[in-house]
Order: structure tokens, then C-alpha cells, then sequence
């Protein structure tokens, strides 16, 4: 399917079923917003890295209306629905601050591995044991997807962009996987290495070494 949205440009990556929070102060998007809501429009929010647009993002629907402030600026949370990609960029549209696109929505198979997804789940929870993070999901484990996850490993923007590209649930799991077992040795290393720096200027308690 081809349609035309409007689109929010932001330096972020939103995946599909993820809630996010955004405050509007900018003119245009709040034009774009009051459209959207009145309308019970989606909108699209392509991902822009180094200044620049990029082909991917994701639609998203206006959950709710939070606050509308007297100069018009507004809190309001929307929630991500699937990935397009950007066939035109259309940068003025008659009557309209803001900009939109002609976009498409690539097939996107849903169905990952079981097993690989435990192998992800596993690295995840060491990740975090390292860190000292608790992270509590809405899910359990095994009904956890590699979208409900991805901005909790670590991953860079420009990481998390390669992953909203990836169209098929099995190739995400096993980017998440690779990812893990690269920064897990590292982040320990470090942990390792805060732990000797701690103990700098302490007493030790060595033995001697027999010649």
C-alpha cells in the first residue's frame, strides 16, 4: 500500500507498539498535531541522523491529549504502529506549516525463533546484572519481541536505525544476539576495571612472592 502522511521529523528511532512521549512547541507540528488529533489522523516520524533524513520511520497514532498549554504548545503520548519508507519527500504542501511524504509499508514478518530469542533474553539479562540496571518489561519473556526491547541493550542511533530496516522478526533477534555478545565482554572488562580503580590507595593485603 502507498499512501501520503505527514511527517515529524526526530532525531530518534520508534519502533512499532512502542509508547512514546512528546512535548510540541514548534508551530508547524503543532498544526500538524491539532490536524492529526481533530482528524483522527496517524502521522509519520522518519528518523534523522547527522542532519539528515533518513529512508525509514514509523507511524504512530495519537493515544492521548495530555495537556494543551495557553500558548498552544502540547504534551501528548502516541504510540508506534509499522515501519514505512519514503518513496517522496513532498516539503511544502499547500495551506501547511509542515511537510509530509509519499510512503510505502515493506511486509514484516513477525515470527522470530523461540530459542534465539531466549539466547537474546539471556545476554540481556547479564547486560543489565552488569550494569546494575532492573529493567522490568510488560511481558514475559518468552511473549517479548525484539521491538519491545531494542532501545534497552545499548544499541547506537545509528544501530538502532540498521534494526528498524530489518524486515523479518528472525534477522532482528539475530542482530540483538551479535550485538550482546560484543558489548557484554567489554562492559565487564570495565566493570572489572572500576573495581581495581576503587581499590586504589586502600591497603593490601598481598602475600609475598617466594624466590
Amino acid at each position: 500500500m502507498t499512501n501520503f502522511i505527514p511527517i515529524f521529523p526526530l532525531n530518534v528511532v520508534v519502533y512499532p507498539g512502542e509508547e512514546l512521549n512528546l512535548h510540541i512547541f514548534e508551530p508547524r507540528y503543532k498544526q500538524l498535531i491539532t490536524e492529526c488529533s481533530e482528524q483522527k489522523k496517524s502521522f509519520g516520524i522518519p528518523t534523522v541522523i547527522n542532519s539528515k533524513l533518513q529512508d525509514h520511520g514509523t507511524l504512530v497514532q495519537i493515544i492521548e491529549m495530555c495537556k494543551v498549554y495557553d500558548n498552544g504548545e502540547m504534551d501528548i503520548k502516541t504510540q508506534g504502529l509499522q515501519v514505512f519508507r519514503i518513496l517522496e519527500l513532498i516539503k511544502e504542501i499547500p495551506d501547511k506549516l509542515y511537510s509530509g511524504a509519499i510512503v510505502n509499508y515493506p511486509d514484516n514478518l513477525q515470527q522470530g525463533k523461540p530459542s534465539l530469542m531466549q539466547k537474546v533474553m539471556a545476554g540481556i539479562h547479564d547486560l543489565h546484572r552488569l550494569l546494575k540496571v532492573n529493567k522490568e518489561y510488560k511481558k514475559a519473556d518468552e511473549e517479548i519481541k525484539t521491538y519491545d526491547i531494542a532501545h534497552h541493550v545499548g544499541l547506537s542511533l545509528q544501530q538502532e536505525y540498521e534494526l528498524l530496516g530489518l524486515f523479518d522478526e528472525r534477522q532482528r533477534q539475530e542482530y540483538l544476539k551479535r550485538h550482546l555478545a560484543k558489548v557484554i565482554p567489554t562492559v565487564a572488562v570495565m566493570e572489572q576495571l572500576k573495581e581495581k580503580i576503587k581499590l586504589n590507595g586502600h591497603f593490601k593485603d598481598l602475600p609475598g612472592f617466594n624466590l
